[in-house]
């Protein structure tokens, strides 16, 4: 699990996965599981199976029956966590098992080249990769790491990856819904055609669908979800406007197109017998796009994600787990299912102890928090091409944000102070590049004035420290980081914090604490320019 990587803590993890090991039997080249995973795109904690009791959630809204089968069937993870909330670095780590910061080119989204400079990143085997090496049959579909290169297949990408433009464009909508989900599954199904009998099959499933664009009404048009029912369900960061409850509406359609499509996969398992022997694990790089807090931000609504997983052979199903994971430790839990070594450089840990004990609730106790962070997303973002240097950790009573440049703007600045909203609408380079274009971000961009204090909760700059007690503001809305109250907590975290990144070699707090502000990070070509803080007013 990223962060927990204190001396006490691995000792703890390393003890507990030894009585694992010892409880099993090596695994035969026979019985490895097959591996199904699907990894969508900007999908955070949107199913059925995490709605809250007692406390009103978009979850409400809808229901996605082939998610909640893979919960039920297995282990729901309640508190999973990427290690970054963009995609490349999310899915550097999920891939290699190592902390994003640790990812070298692919610690950014948009980076400069290497060059002549040595690039850690090409050193860090990917699991699909040493999963080809050791037999299984392999292939990635759709958007997924570009680790290995070879090994990823586009076809018929297009109308999956852009399904709410696919489907409203159709003269039958129901019609070219049934056409997308029978793609999907013909090219599941011919990949499992062309397995050796003898091989055990690992399929990364990576639709692009519910990233941004999606169609404005698609939510309601192909799904019937009607935006005014998420009235009163909004987190209390989100204005409960009809606009920005039509964008959820828009989002939460394209989550039921993703629970739609798993369903394809799942049916062929069952269909060929093969479910029982596969594990399936299921999750996404972040969460929801163009939103305040939501993706590049560290708070949960930009940082938590659902991860479900089931091997009905091995794991003990309606299970819920209260453990703190990040999602590294997919990749030496895949590993080790498979009976693979995990390399000696993974700083993550497998989830094999937790998903074969029966326990639901704190499976393991050392597994109290999880490290987060960020560098940059969008090049230019910031117009020197900066990064904006974050790290969080979120334990089950708090949330701690260190923010290592204050002065500049989450989000990015404004490019065109005299842009207009339709631009706005499709181009997020022209203002506060790293939030994504989207009809919420307009909407608190043209009513800044009356709806002041969410503008400032996407775009406003914020203090080196941000704490949250979760308990009392599971929104995080009020920063309690000067509150004298707080003080012993927010020391207490700080130093956790910052200890477990300086023992995993985070460049951003080793040395001088600034290998991310240079070269290859930061052209030097590029050097920083002079330039006045603007807001965009309609």
């Amino acid at each position: 699990m990223v962060g927990s990587m204190s001396v006490k803590r691995s000792i703890t993890i390393a003890v507990a996965h030894a009585a694992w090991v010892l409880m099993i039997t090596p695994v035969a080249a026979a019985d490895r599981p097959n591996i199904l995973f699907c990894f969508s795109d900007d999908w955070g904690r949107y199913a059925s199976i995490y709605r809250e009791a007692g406390r009103p959630g978009l979850n409400d809204v809808i229901h996605t029956p082939a998610l909640d089968k893979i919960g039920r069937s297995g282990v729901v993870f309640k508190h999973a966590f990427v290690s970054a909330p963009s995609c490349k670095p999310c899915r550097a780590s999920v891939s290699t098992g190592m902390p994003f910061y640790r990812c070298g080119s692919n610690a950014f989204l948009h980076h400069q080249e290497y060059g002549k400079t040595k690039d850690p990143y090409k050193s860090l085997p990917g699991f699909s990769g040493l999963l080809v090496q050791h037999g299984y049959h392999v292939m990635h579909w759709g958007k997924t790491t570009n680790k290995p290169a070879s090994l990823v297949d586009r076809t018929h990408a297009l109308p999956i990856n852009h399904f709410s433009q696919a489907v409203c464009a159709a003269p039958d909508i129901e019609a070219r819904k049934k056409e997308i989900f029978s793609m999907v599954r013909s090219n599941f199904r011919n990949f499992l055609d062309k397995k050796p009998k003898d091989k055990p099959f690992f399929y990364w499933f990576g639709p692009h669908n519910s990233h941004r664009q999606w169609t404005r009404g698609s939510g309601k048009k192909i799904w019937g979800l009607d935006p005014d029912r998420l009235k009163g369900k909004l987190p209390a960061f989100l204005p409960d406007v009809h606009d920005v409850r039509e964008d959820i509406a828009d989002y939460l359609g394209e989550a039921l197109a993703w629970d739609a499509m798993v369903n394809e996969l799942i049916n062929e398992l069952e269909s060929r017998g093969e479910l029982d022997n596969t594990l399936v694990i299921i999750s996404g790089d972040h969460g929801m796009p163009g939103m305040p807090r939501g993706k590049c931000n560290l708070h949960d609504f930009g940082s938590m994600v659902s991860l479900l997983v089931c091997w009905p052979e091995r794991i003990k199903p309606s299970r819920k787990v209260d453990d703190f994971v990040s999602l590294m430790d997919i990749a030496p839990t895949v590993l080790e299912a498979a009976g693979i070594k995990p390399p000696e450089h993974m700083l993550a840990n497998s989830l094999m102890p937790v998903l074969t004990s029966e326990k639901s609730g704190m499976v393991e106790p050392a597994r109290d928090h999880v490290i987060i962070g960020r560098e940059r997303h969008v090049g230019q973002a910031q117009r020197d091409r900066a990064p904006y240097p974050s790290r969080a950790m979120r334990t089950a009573d708090y949330l701690l944000i260190r923010n290592f440049k204050p002065d500049r703007l989450p989000m990015g600045v404004v490019y065109d102070p005299n842009a207009l909203p339709k631009d706005l609408l499709m181009n997020h380079y022209l203002a506060y590049p790293d939030m994504d274009a989207s009809p919420t971000k307009v909407f608190l961009m043209t009513h800044q004035e009356s709806h002041k204090k969410h503008f400032d909760y996407a775009f406003s700059a914020r203090p080196e420290f941000e704490l949250y007690d979760l308990k009392s503001d599971p929104d995080q809305l009020k920063n309690v980081a000067t509150d004298p109250q707080y003080a012993k907590a927010l020391q207490s975290l700080t130093k956790r914090m910052m200890d477990i990144l300086r023992e995993t070699g985070d460049p951003r707090v080793v040395g001088d604490g600034a290998a991310f502000d240079r070269m290859p990070f930061v052209d030097p070509k590029h050097p920083p320019k002079k330039w006045t803080r603007k807001v965009l007013k309609f």
